[in-house]
């Protein structure tokens, strides 16, 4: 489904996932979310630069790892994608002739994009401190229950067990 097909959808651009049946390249235990901002937009040979390591350390019942960037020691905790969702990486849709569309209309907006690959788990560093279940990038993953709860559907019966009048029966 390409959001740009639906004039109606409130936002000038969209993204393209593809289906089951095309092979999305499995990323999962590749990405990773860095306490810094890289400003490279290319390729590298990350590889044989970040190599992460189990650090045989367990803080509060997460097993920690270890890796190094500029010098720099990292904590990385690798966290699995909730039940019922997805990871995928996005990529900035391209034309027929194989570039990058940067013109204003839907058909060649700069704000569609497309499915480039999946993942079932991302792995977080700190550069200053161990990982712990107070790290606000764990702590956004609270967000899924809310969100699930917020969202489903209610039943009489719900309504009936919770609501009540000054006189404390429920209704």
């Amino acid at each position: 489904m390409d959001l740009c097909d639906n004039p109606n959808n409130g936002f000038n651009g969209g993204i393209e996932f593809r289906s089951n049946e095309e092979s999305l390249a499995d990323l999962t235990s590749q990405i990773h979310q860095l306490p810094c901002c890289i400003k490279h937009n290319g390729p590298c040979a990350v590889s044989q630069y970040f190599k992460p390591n189990k650090a045989g350390v367990e803080v509060e019942g997460l097993d920690v790892e270890e890796a190094f960037f500029r010098g720099r020691k990292l904590e990385g905790l690798r966290v699995p994608v909730p039940d019922g969702y997805e990871g995928y990486v996005l990529g900035k849709k391209k034309n027929q002739r194989g570039k990058r569309k940067d013109s204003d209309s839907c058909d060649d907006d700069s704000n569609s994009w497309e499915t480039c690959a999946s993942f079932r788990n991302i792995t977080y560093w700190n550069h200053d401190s161990f990982p712990s279940q107070n790290d606000a990038f764990l702590r956004c993953f609270h967000w899924f229950s809310v969100a699930e709860a917020l969202h489903k559907p209610v039943s009489s019966e719900d309504i009936a067990g919770t609501t009540t009048h000054g006189s404390g029966k429920a209704e």
